[in-house]
């Protein structure tokens, strides 16, 4: 996972096949780790609880709880 190369929080809404935009920028935060994730890496997210992760073993474990 790439770092962002600034510092603009991007605000999305997670639909089942991708994402909006809804304020720019260039990452969102890991619900789970608090990592900080580049939008061109972004692969996981939950529609339900409009959430990012950075990976799918994080996304898994946290679906769970």
């Amino acid at each position: 996972m790439l770092m962002p190369n600034t510092d603009r929080l991007a605000r999305l809404h997670y639909m089942a096949n991708g994402f909006r935009v809804l304020t720019p920028g260039d990452h969102v935060v890991c619900a789970a780790s608090g990592a900080q994730i580049a939008l061109e890496d972004l692969r996981y997210w939950s529609v339900a609880r409009q959430e990012a992760y950075a990976t799918a073993i994080l996304a898994t474990e946290s679906l769970k709880a």
